[in-house]
């Protein structure tokens, strides 16, 4: 629950922030139960893979699946002439596939998408929306999959979901739309699951309808990133191959823990620690993938032998990473003194970028004392690590993740990173780059294909001028800024392509309260989950293919394109009978939906384009530099990359003339005050994102349990918390508080001061106003709280 307790001393001018919103009495539980499940607690791991991962990966394919249903997905799944894994955006090889090409979070992903279970009209009829919100969100994935549209009439007498034919869904959308006052009244969602082609017709469909509000994914994940990147670089995307990590002297992790969140990165890892790179890991908590790795392939990794993997291991406090980069910098800057010209690369300073004698003023007026008291990491030991990082040729890659761009200063941080590149020129050459680690298996995708609410000119002006139209150009919402819209009754109709919106999204109650101020929710899914519960005055569950499934269109089996981490476009093709027929493709539904709405006001033939995926692509193509010859250069085993100027070396920043940009920001992190704690939320291994596939997280030794909060042991004691103990966990955030109940305080090796709980049950604690600046990024991983006794 929550509640709103101004400060009694509290002078502003600034606008009061939106309080949450408890839920009103009877309507179903937008939050996750606070009942347990019977914890088990061991130690944890110190090496992630080998056995147990092997084991894991069957059980969820044969359990879910079935042996030969599962087994044909498996062996299809990453493969050139097969299907693209649903889970995270980690590349391929260039050259060999494994018969075995994926993960144990890929086995997951395969195992939910592929189970023989059925949400059915029937099943609808049995639970009312109020009994299926009691559940928890592991019981609602655990149903299987949807198998035909569904309505939710509006009413105190509507309490079930009930069958409905395709043209009365559309219809009903469609009836909606046109009704608004304004087309900015919509919000059109987006998760990184849906392909290419379906992304870029919903773009084009949005637009047409005439507004930008294209909320999406990264607006929650790597937003800080692309915003940090552009302005640095001129690209907001990652400059390294897959091959690069195998030329790496020195390779940095940081905010990242790819042993539960990006897998198959381990044995790139590994890779690159047998090529002779050293790994520095940064991260609040000891990780398993970043310790060792048995590698589930090999004899070695079988029998439980680890690759050690990194070689050192800087724990730092939750948001320190600032710090921490500038205090290399500094670290650096000092080297270069003592030996000069040997240390930074002057020549690429002087001749690619501008800002440098700025920046490096500021570094140099930054205190030690002031590095180590952010950082909570001793100067000696970020001296040690700018050694690595300049020694040898000067090869190193820094790959991030959420823990760093879901802060207040996230751009910052990750522009610190980029100017420790800059000064020893190790963008645009092998073995050297930076690499933003991807969520969702096409998030990158689909802001190529236009999914994004201020997209530039450039792009506008070729959309309309290849389909006769004259796109809209006032920016539309992000993510945080559609929930405050649909909150304050300026939004009132929401469409969901994939995802799970209300668990994904910071503020749950709040959120929760927006999406009910709707007229009608609805939501393009292949499983069941809480957004489905959480409704406007009606809602529709719209049930879409797998990627895993064969998708068939006047007669022809279609394929579907997607763009991973590294900028390479390849094809995605289904081999499996889908769950119903009455399962449409993603595109096919975008398609109809823009045909019923649009009428005589579109002259796209939105028709023949579902009809043939190939035609789609022959318009990407006219739209979209960089996909030339599109439908022929996919077809090309593996797929192609994508032009990246600044792999290339070529900085188009906005203010740089050609040049990367130095930029300056003062030093800051996250302060708690008396009591409080800075608390990150973060996933379960058995979890990708807001799906929820098991109770389970192996690597921390936790087992049959989610609600949860990781705390340090003298936390703990200053508290009298005693382990295995409840707790209310309580946000504080300009005067308000949140409230997560109930939850198991579990003693960990985290920093002093920090706590970390798992997502989407934590997300109530995270403010809807509480931003990173630029980005507008929740910042889920620096929460002020309190824990107590309950």
């Amino acid at each position: 629950m929550s509640s709103r307790t101004p400060a009694e001393s509290e002078t502003t001018s600034e606008p009061a922030p939106a309080s949450p919103t408890p839920p009103a009495e009877g309507l179903p539980n937008a939050l996750t139960p606070e009942e347990h499940t019977g914890i088990r607690v061991g130690s944890p791991s110190h090496a992630a893979a080998g056995v147990p991962a092997v084991l894991s990966s069957l059980n969820h394919v044969f359990t879910q699946a079935g042996v030969v249903r599962g087994t044909q997905a498996m062996l299809k799944l990453n493969q050139k002439n097969g299907f693209d894994c649903p889970s995270c955006a980690w590349p391929d090889p260039d050259d060999h596939r494994a018969p075995t090409e994926f993960c144990e979070n890929g086995a997951k992903a395969i195992a939910a998408e592929t189970t023989l279970k059925r949400v059915t009209p029937e099943f609808c009829a049995q639970y009312s929306v109020r009994e299926l919100a009691e559940q928890s969100d592991y019981w609602l994935e655990q149903q299987g999959r949807l198998t035909h549209p569904m309505l939710l009439e509006a009413g105190e007498g509507a309490t079930h979901y009930k069958q409905v034919s395709w043209d009365e869904a559309f219809n009903i959308m469609a009836a909606e739309l046109n009704k608004l006052a304004s087309p900015d009244e919509a919000v059109f969602y987006t998760s990184g699951r849906a392909s290419n082609e379906a992304a870029f017709l919903y773009q084009l469909f949005v637009r047409q309808y005439g507004t930008n509000n294209l909320p999406d994914c990264s607006n929650m994940c790597h937003e800080s990133s692309g915003a940090a990147l552009k302005e640095t670089l001129g690209v907001g995307k990652g400059t390294v191959k897959l091959a690069d990590f195998d030329k790496a002297d020195t390779i940095i992790v940081v905010g990242q823990n790819p042993g539960t969140n990006h897998p198959r990165m381990l044995s790139a890892l590994q890779s690159a620690v047998r090529h002779g790179a050293k790994i520095i890991s940064v991260n609040p908590l000891r990780e398993a993938g970043l310790l060792g790795f048995k590698h589930p392939q090999e004899v070695i990794g079988m029998m439980g032998l680890a690759t050690k993997l990194t070689s050192q291991y800087l724990q730092v406090r939750i948001n320190g990473d600032m710090a921490l980069f500038r205090g290399i910098a500094k670290a650096l800057l000092g080297m270069e003194r003592e030996n000069p010209g040997k240390v930074l690369d002057q020549t690429f300073i002087k001749d690619r970028t501008i800002g440098y004698e700025a920046y490096r003023k500021q570094v140099e007026a930054t205190k030690w004392e002031e590095i180590e008291k952010h950082s909570g990491i001793e100067r000696a030991e970020i001296k040690k690590a700018a050694q690595q990082i300049a020694s040898g040729s000067r090869k190193f890659i820094s790959c991030w993740a959420m823990g760093l761009t879901q802060h207040r200063n996230a751009v910052a941080t990750i522009q610190e990173v980029v100017h420790v590149h800059l000064m020893l020129g190790a963008v645009a050459r092998e073995g050297a780059g930076l690499c933003p680690v991807r969520g969702h298996s096409n998030v990158q995708g689909d802001r190529t294909m236009g999914i994004f609410e201020k997209m530039p000119d450039s792009f506008l002006d070729s959309l309309g001028k290849v389909f006769g139209f004259t796109p809209p150009r006032h920016h539309g919402w992000d993510t945080c800024m559609a929930i405050k819209a649909m909150h304050e009754g300026q939004g009132k109709f929401f469409l969901g392509l994939g995802g799970n919106f209300l668990s994904a999204t910071p503020d749950t109650e709040f959120t929760a309260a927006a999406l009910r101020n709707c007229n009608l929710t609805a939501h393009i899914s292949t499983k069941l989950n809480r957004s489905h519960l959480i409704t406007g005055k009606r809602a529709l569950i719209l049930p879409c293919l797998g990627r895993s499934e064969v998708d068939l269109q006047n007669g022809m089996e279609q394929f579907v394109t997607v763009e991973n981490s590294m900028g390479i476009v390849h094809m995605s093709q289904g081999r499996l009978t889908p769950p119903s027929d009455q399962c449409l493709s993603e595109t096919a539904i975008v398609a109809r939906l823009a045909e019923a709405t649009l009428k005589g006001r579109s002259t796209v033939p939105w028709r023949e384009l579902y009809g043939n995926y190939d035609l789609i692509r022959d318009k990407v193509e006219a739209v979209i530099p960089g996909f030339e010859n599109f439908n022929e250069r996919v077809r090309t085993p593996g797929g192609f990359y994508l032009y990246n100027a600044a792999r290339e070396g070529v900085f188009n920043t906005p203010t740089g003339n050609g040049r990367a940009v130095f930029t300056s920001h003062p030093l800051t992190s996250l302060e708690a005050g008396p009591g409080q704690l800075v608390l990150q939320t973060f996933r379960s291994h058995d979890q990708f994102n807001t799906t929820v596939y098991g109770l389970h997280d192996r690597y921390r030794g936790i087992s049959n349990e989610r609600r949860i909060v990781f705390l340090n042991p003298e936390d703990m004691k200053a508290r009298g918390i005693g382990p295995v103990k409840p707790v209310d966990i309580t946000s504080h955030w300009n005067g308000e508080t949140r409230v997560a109940r109930n939850f198991l305080a579990i003693p960990y090796d985290i920093p002093a001061g920090t706590a970390a709980a798992y997502f989407p049950e934590a997300n109530v604690l995270v403010p809807v106003d509480s931003t990173a600046e630029v980005s507008n990024t929740p910042t889920s991983k620096g929460v002020l709280v309190t824990v107590e006794r309950v």
